[in-house]
């Protein structure tokens, strides 16, 4: 037996699995720390849903007749440049318009999720956009706004073929399409913000009527500091979202925060946020404060800390709640207002 040779310890099956096993999770947690894309794609999951469950809580509020609409039309020749429309049945001429932008912190979400509340409001009277944008990690900033300011475009651009009254929009948005959402009006409003993003915006200022931000983010700064679990996410999502771990000194981590470029020529603004949501004290308020100082046309829908029930994030989808209900009427009579 001497003339055996000896295998070493490495050439057995049950030695190398474990060494490959521990090689793959060093090289998974090397990853989960150089790149935003492993902590993204699993909140990604967790937001996708919640998004399903909301998007399921709407549909008995969902008008079942008297709306049609158009599904995954394109405004660009990306695979995700495309929106969903919705006109009331009997309108025979361009209707004052509502496009709304979906949130999901930048790195989830779709039009679908916003489709049911889309078509709520055609029923009442108007042609509803929901548009779709590339999110992150899959693009950085300023691919959204680009893509969003494109869109504007091209809606401008086939008013007529789509039943849009171009000279009565409306931009909407939800959480980070609220973010989004202000955005585009400073662009349309201020033009050293156009200069300073290098875009050329898609609407002239008196085309833009109004504002509909619901549960938004307008000022990043104090995020990186931000405690919990909650700061982490948001710390990740931005990461994703602008392309660098140390986003807060990129150009964009300063023109995300809205709440700094904000002029008196913004356009007339409904804002909310539930009382549970910690972004209403630290992200809504501040800007309905800001914008009212500018003496902008500002209603507010908000809510005492005591407020019962307690309204999370989002809370203007969950039609369960007699206070989404209400703040969807209030949305409906401010359109009515500003688009009349």
């Amino acid at each position: 037996m001497s003339g055996v040779e000896k295998k070493s310890w490495i050439s057995y099956r049950r030695h190398w699995i474990p060494v490959v096993a521990l090689g793959l999770g060093v090289a998974a947690t090397v990853w989960w720390f150089v790149s935003p894309w492993p902590a993204a794609l699993m909140i990604r999951g967790l937001f996708e849903k919640g998004a399903n469950d909301t998007v399921a809580e709407m549909q008995p509020y969902v008008p079942t007749s008297g709306v049609t609409a158009q599904l995954g039309l394109a405004y660009g020749d990306g695979e995700n440049e495309t929106f969903d429309l919705f006109r009331p049945e009997t309108a025979d001429a361009a209707l004052p318009t509502v496009v709304w932008i979906h949130g999901g912190a930048w790195i989830s979400g779709q039009s679908a999720n916003v489709d049911p509340y889309a078509r709520i409001l055609a029923n009442e009277g108007y042609t509803t956009v929901s548009l779709n944008y590339t999110v992150a990690p899959e693009a950085v900033y300023p691919t959204a706004i680009t893509q969003l300011n494109d869109a504007l475009a091209y809606l401008v651009g086939h008013a007529e073929e789509l039943g849009i009254d171009p000279d009565r929009i409306v931009i909407a948005g939800d959480s980070a399409g609220a973010n989004l959402t202000s955005q585009l009006a400073v662009l349309t409003t201020n033009p050293s913000y156009a200069s300073e993003l290098g875009i050329e915006p898609a609407l002239a200022a008196e085309q833009l009527r109004a504002v509909i931000l619901n549960c938004g983010i307008y000022d990043v700064s104090g995020i990186p500091n931000a405690p919990g679990v909650g700061g982490w996410g948001f710390r990740v999502a931005l990461w994703a979202y602008l392309g660098e771990k140390d986003w807060s000194n990129t150009p964009g981590g300063q023109e995300m925060s809205t709440l700094d470029y904000v002029t008196a020529d913004f356009p007339r603004t409904w804002i909310s946020g539930g009382n549970a949501d910690p972004l209403t004290p630290t992200q809504s308020q501040p800007l309905a404060e800001k914008l009212g100082s500018l003496g902008v046309d500002v209603t507010s829908v908000f809510y005492p800390e005591d407020h019962e029930p307690a309204l999370p994030h989002e809370y203007q989808f969950h039609l369960d709640f007699e206070d989404a209900r209400t703040a969807l009427q209030s949305t409906i009579d401010f359109l009515a207002d500003v688009t009349g």
